[in-house]
């Protein structure tokens, strides 16, 4: 028996005053997928989003599409049974709404429509396919980098499985912007792509001269990890000089040694070298020597967008 298909899971009539509004943001990515469930608090200057539960299961979808062009039966099934466990838990945590966005693996995958029909029909479930560039502007809006980096021009980086999305913002505006097939999941399966690699710097070089930025604002897990491994607080800037020591030493363990000595997730312990080469690559061609870490991503993204458009029609 099918799922219904339902977009809210409790009525507006049926909240209360003293219980939270609870969205979801599921982020489908090329390594692992996410289901954030969230209520959002509102102040004078800004939003916060307060976290009630992030489940992440790494099902790497990439390790398919990056080889074989197209998502196996083996993980359409994990991912069909980890859709379905998502919407269980957003029920018991009463989410009015939601949105699952799916990224460069899925975009990539040839039978990507079979896999967001089936989802839709078995899980109740729609997929939103979105392409790098309305990825990175799901993740952040101006101001709010602005406040973490104390400053109006800075670049931000999301090093993905399948892909680099980067955006440069002056005077908090963005004015250039571009997504890279360069991952690491897919850096693992294919190897460095010594022409994507070339692309990137070209464009780096071009584009950090004309704007400038004078700080990079790095979003996605292995960053998150890099910050973590650093000993570096929230809003405290992480150093080329720090990331490099960080890499050599990392790139110098086996995968084992890492999961081991440095107590990495299995599942991390192999992607992390190839996203800080991408990250340091980035610092390398634009001359920037600061990175900062907000710690969010998509599925902060999504959760922010469902409560500005309930904010508008409540």
């Amino acid at each position: 028996m099918h799922a219904q298909n339902y977009r809210y899971f409790v009525s507006k009539d049926e909240k209360t005053m003293s219980t939270p509004t609870n969205y979801a943001g599921i982020d489908i990515g090329s390594n692992a997928i996410r289901l954030l469930i969230a209520h959002v608090v509102e102040t004078k200057n800004s939003i916060e989003i307060k976290k009630n539960t992030l489940i992440r299961i790494p099902i790497r979808l990439g390790e398919d599409v990056f080889t074989r062009k197209i998502i196996g039966n083996e993980k359409k099934i994990t991912l069909m049974n980890a859709l379905i466990g998502f919407k269980h838990i957003m029920a018991a945590y009463s989410v009015i709404d939601y949105k699952a966005c799916a990224t460069s693996a899925m975009r990539e995958a040839e039978n990507r429509g079979d896999i967001v029909r089936i989802v839709q029909e078995q899980a109740g479930m729609a997929i939103d396919v979105i392409d790098g560039q309305e990825e990175a502007d799901i993740i952040f809006s101006g101001s709010e980098i602005a406040a973490i980096t104390n400053d109006n021009d800075y670049m931000y980086v999301d090093v993905g499985g399948g892909s680099t999305e980067i955006t440069v913002f002056c005077n908090n505006k963005k004015v250039a912007a571009r997504s890279f097939p360069l991952g690491t999941v897919r850096i693992l399966n294919q190897g460095f792509d010594s022409e994507r690699i070339e692309e990137l710097s070209c464009w780096l070089k071009e584009t950090t001269a004309l704007h400038r930025p004078s700080a990079i604002v790095g979003t996605g897990g292995n960053i998150n990890k890099v910050q973590k491994l650093l000993n570096k607080k929230a809003k405290e800037a992480l150093t080329y000089s720090e990331i490099k020591h960080l890499y050599r030493k990392i790139s110098g363990l086996s995968v084992e040694e890492r999961i081991q000595t440095l107590k990495m997730d299995e599942d991390r312990a192999d992607v992390i070298v190839p996203a800080m080469h991408l990250f340091l690559t980035v610092m390398d061609e634009s001359n920037i020597v600061r990175v900062f870490v907000p710690k969010t991503g998509l599925a902060d993204g999504i959760v922010r967008q469902l409560y500005m458009k309930h904010s508008l029609t409540d």
